[in-house]
């Protein structure tokens, strides 16, 4: 029996997600593991007044952004031989390290992975990590991949 029988991995585009991604990958074809793909939809996307009017369809093109990465991550899988299942979670907390353990809780899963950017100091204090956050709350192990 394997140690993994599913596995959650959050993409958002980033090289750090990609490898992530990969990672998940290989894991879930070596342990014969479900992959669930999950991409957050912050809906409380900060908009700075100095680039102008939102576009009034903002989060409609997040969306169909998500949606697109989630094909073409699914894409990815079953090129591998993985059996995968995309989650896109609408949102309005201003972290997605909540949205991922909450995923991963109702999903039980039995590992979450996450690439991270790896910041340090003064950057990490600043932009906060949505990784470390997930490795603090998660109720299974966490696995993180530096892009």
């Amino acid at each position: 029996m394997s140690a993994y029988r599913r596995i959650l991995v959050a993409v958002d585009g980033s090289a750090a997600a990609s490898a992530g991604l990969r990672e998940a990958l290989r894991l879930a074809k070596r342990e014969g593991a479900e992959l669930c793909i999950l991409h957050v939809v912050n809906e409380s996307v900060p908009y700075t007044p100095l680039a102008g009017a939102p576009p009034i369809n903002l989060i409609a093109l997040l969306l169909g952004s998500g949606r697109a990465l989630l094909k073409k991550a699914q894409t990815q899988a079953r090129k591998q031989g993985v059996e995968a299942t995309t989650i896109l979670v609408e949102t309005t907390q201003r972290d997605a390290a909540g949205t991922i353990v909450a995923q991963a809780r109702k999903r039980r899963v039995d590992l979450i992975v996450l690439g991270t950017h790896g910041r340090r100091g003064m950057l990490r204090l600043v932009l906060g990590s949505d990784a470390e956050q997930v490795v603090r709350t998660a109720p299974v192990p966490v696995l993180l991949v530096r892009a």
